[in-house]
């Protein structure tokens, strides 16, 4: 009795040791399968693309798209779209490239200004535009990020209604937060030199963004990054002296007189963007510089004017829309998939192109090779219009312009071991060059050599250019000669050799 009972206390001890042990081997088992799917769940973010919908062979680049979290919670997803260099990735430079509005989506600079891929008008391969090779892409000399900021700008989004609004600090802020988790998570890429690079309204941000990256350095946050400086196209910077320098721009370009200029600068003591409206002289001279210009595309002003009458400068009600139809994903995209109607039969209008890459982005397809999580966009849009800059407009719903300018951190850089190239298409009246001098002499930087040369691509005058120091600090400005609002967009070739230079630290 008492062995039986010996042995039945036995296999009892026995079965409760084995029952832990299956306990055991469950929880492992569970453990490492939530490791795994969270893996999984972190690699997900990392999409390696081989193929793009409209392109019919295998991408001949590396092209990475995902998400990083930025922000409290991480509660802002921010998508980019990264292309590795086609030179020599493991040297060439990282840059990270912004577009304007603020709210555009950078897909805009993957297919028309600076990416590898553009599209053929009025092609299109299962029921999507079709895609070629850019010749001009800057991912030949350049690791190159397009990123959606700030949120709810291309395919970015947020977990919460409360991270929806943003404002040109918080989205720097964020931006910068995002490049040191991108290069945590692509540490090969720890020590290319890094810029922080744009066009038009991220002119605002480029320069926080950078001097905040160097301070990071400063601070011991890891991982510590190669910055080594920025470049902006076009770039909104002073927002009152931005819009000011059209007057001159006009004047300059012969679109309005001379006596018409001198007035106007004499009545409004040089004060167009924000004059005082109780100045009944001022606001008729004002009035007159705005239906001179009613019909020029301050955008490109050689291009049709394909919106209403545009005003100049602040006249009443300031409105400042150049050619901007095309921010809108409305229905002429159900048009455009039938080639034979396209409108670019008729008058040229240049946003008449952008609705392609609308229509491309809200490919169910193309959302699923991006890997674009399900049911975070509702619509692609070119421009989230709920963010659009208007100088004279208050903030938008989403968005708080809280930097009016930004010539203060240009100002801090210079005490840095800082590059900077500044560039700005010599026909474009949105952001003219001229007000983007200004900016510049502002600095009171020391200009080398001669002031005002030519520079060259393919063996023509492409432009002119001043190169300034200060101590380990130098900026570059270029002006490229036909260019509009944004310059790579309608001088690639140009654009293409001037980066080419600069990256490689040779003369422009």
């Amino acid at each position: 009795m008492q062995g039986k009972r010996k042995s039945s206390m036995g296999g009892g001890a026995m079965l409760f040791v084995l029952s832990n042990f299956k306990l055991l081997l469950m929880l492992t088992l569970l453990l490492l399968s939530s490791s795994c799917n969270n893996l999984i769940i972190s690699a997900s973010s990392q999409t390696i693309v081989k193929t793009l919908p409209g392109y019919p062979s295998p991408l001949p680049f590396k092209l990475e798209t995902g998400y990083i979290g930025v922000g409290e919670d991480e509660d802002v997803q921010l998508f980019y779209y990264f292309v590795e260099s086609q030179g020599n990735p493991e040297e060439d430079p990282l840059i990270v490239w912004l577009a304007g509005g603020p709210g555009c989506a950078t897909l805009r600079a993957f297919f028309f200004e600076i990416g590898p891929m553009q599209i053929q008008y009025g092609n299109y391969i299962d029921n999507v535009p079709a895609l070629q090779l850019d010749p001009n892409s800057w991912t030949k000399v350049a690791n190159v990020i397009y990123l959606d900021a700030p949120t709810l700008t291309g395919y970015s989004y947020t977990k919460t209604p409360e991270a929806v609004r943003s404002s040109d600090t918080s989205s720097a802020s964020q931006t910068a937060e995002f490049l040191r988790k991108f290069v945590r998570d692509h540490l090969k890429f720890l020590k290319n030199p890094m810029y922080v690079t744009g066009i038009s309204y991220s002119g605002i941000v480029i320069p926080i963004i950078t001097e905040e990256l160097y301070k990071g350095n400063d601070e011991g946050l890891e991982p510590i990054v190669n910055i080594q400086g920025y470049m902006a196209g076009n770039p909104l910077t002073n927002k009152s002296g931005d819009i000011n320098s059209r007057l001159e721009y006009a004047y300059r370009m012969a679109l309005i007189s001379q006596e018409l200029y001198e007035l106007t600068k004499t009545d409004c003591n040089g004060e167009y963007a924000e004059a005082d409206s109780n100045d009944l002289q001022c606001m008729l001279d004002l009035n007159e510089v705005n239906k001179r210009v009613g019909d020029i595309n301050i955008q490109q002003i050689l291009d049709p004017d394909c919106d209403p009458a545009t005003n100049l400068v602040r006249s009443g009600n300031p409105v400042i829309k150049g050619n901007r139809r095309f921010l809108q994903a409305a229905t002429p995209i159900e048009m455009l998939t039938d080639p034979a109607q396209s409108s670019l039969k008729d008058t040229f209008c240049r946003g008449d192109l952008y609705n392609y890459a609308t229509l491309w982005a809200n490919d169910e397809s193309v959302m699923k090779a991006l890997g674009v999580r399900e049911g975070t966009v509702k619509e692609w849009l070119l421009c989230n219009l709920d963010m659009k800059y208007n100088y004279g407009k208050p903030s938008m719903p989403q968005y708080e312009f809280d930097v009016k300018s930004s010539v203060e951190y240009h100002e801090r850089l210079t005490k840095r071991n800082c590059r900077a190239l500044i560039f700005s298409g010599d026909h474009d009246m949105m952001v003219p060059h001229v007000g983007t001098r200004n900016w510049i002499t502002s600095l009171n930087l020391t200009i080398t050599d001669s002031d005002w040369e030519a520079w060259y691509a393919q063996g023509q005058d492409a432009g002119y250019k001043t190169t300034y120091v200060r101590h380990n600090y130098s900026l570059v400005f270029t002006t490229v000669k036909g260019a509009g609002h944004t310059a790579p967009e309608f001088k690639p070739e140009a654009c293409y050799e001037m980066i080419k230079s600069w990256f490689s630290h040779r003369p422009i």
